[in-house]
């Protein structure tokens, strides 16, 4: 087994099984400017809400040990599905390293909500996961919520296409969040982090229902300062005086020129980006 030191300069990998993790890799970039960043899509294995838990978990994992081979000092798992399917894994597997998953925002959205019911948007996988499910009912028993629960199915499929103002994405959302404020959901859950990246077009739906003052939960920046939490914890938070400057690299299992695309189009970067499978490497490189 290779062992390593980890270094406050090594960088922080992100994954997700597309682009909707850039709408967390944005979060953690706001919070931690001054850090090094490695994003991963499993564009080619995507959308992973609707396979097998197993087989979400085992290409998990190996998007993680990659990420660990290119120098990772923390590993975020930017996907919700991810995280319900793989995160324990995860920690078993790589005990070295900080490992933080997302969850959909249960419970600032019992919270937040006045009418008592909570609509949950998410994939299938998402939602049937024990994980998911354990704080579904852990959340509903302490607070009296009820969750209304949506599985968005080919919405991350639409949104990886890359024209987050399709008319196909507009449908799809009128189906799915339609249901959820006629049954009375003051507060939305968007528990897939593709999904805030569409946000406009869910707001657009929310003014044609003319329902008032709806909320939106997005974890993204709580899972933000978790990052910066451990860090600091682990005494890994990069200097802010560092004489380099921070870099970002992207890495995808299918096209270079789409990652691009969407971190140019969505976060507003050009960085490097290359394809890989994503088979751990032997040598560990930084970014």
């Amino acid at each position: 087994m290779t062992t390593r030191t980890i270094t406050a300069d090594a960088p922080i990998g992100i994954f997700d099984s597309g682009v909707g993790g850039l709408s967390i890799l944005r979060h953690v970039r706001a919070l931690l400017p001054h850090e090094h960043l490695i994003y991963a899509a499993d564009s080619g294995f995507a959308p992973y809400g609707g396979k097998p838990e197993a087989v979400v978990a085992e290409r998990s994992l190996s998007v993680a040990r990659f990420l660990a081979g290119q120098g990772a000092k923390a590993i975020v798992v930017a996907c919700n599905t991810a995280t319900g399917a793989a995160v324990k894994l995860l920690r078993e597997s790589l005990p070295e390293l900080p490992i933080v998953g997302v969850e959909p925002g249960l419970k600032p959205a019992a919270a937040a909500t006045r009418s008592g019911t909570v609509g949950v948007l998410a994939t299938e996988l998402t939602l049937a996961s024990a994980k998911f499910l354990h704080l579904r009912d852990q959340v509903a028993d302490a607070s009296g919520t009820r969750f209304l629960l949506q599985p968005c199915r080919g919405l991350v499929d639409q949104i990886e296409l890359g024209d987050l103002g399709a008319t196909a994405i507009l449908e799809m959302l009128r189906g799915y969040v339609t249901p959820l404020l006629d049954a009375g959901a003051d507060t939305l859950v968007l528990g897939c982090t593709h999904y805030p990246l569409v946000q406009a077009s869910i707001e657009r739906v929310i003014a044609e229902h003319g329902a008032a003052g709806v909320t939106l939960i997005d974890t993204g920046e709580a899972v933000a300062r978790q990052v910066a939490r451990l860090l600091d914890a682990g005494g890994l938070l990069r200097a802010a005086d560092a004489q380099a400057p921070a870099r970002v690299a992207g890495w995808t299992s299918a096209s270079a020129t789409a990652l691009a695309s969407a971190f140019n189009s969505l976060i507003g970067i050009d960085p490097p980006v290359s394809e890989t499978a994503f088979a751990a490497p032997s040598t560990l490189e930084h970014i």
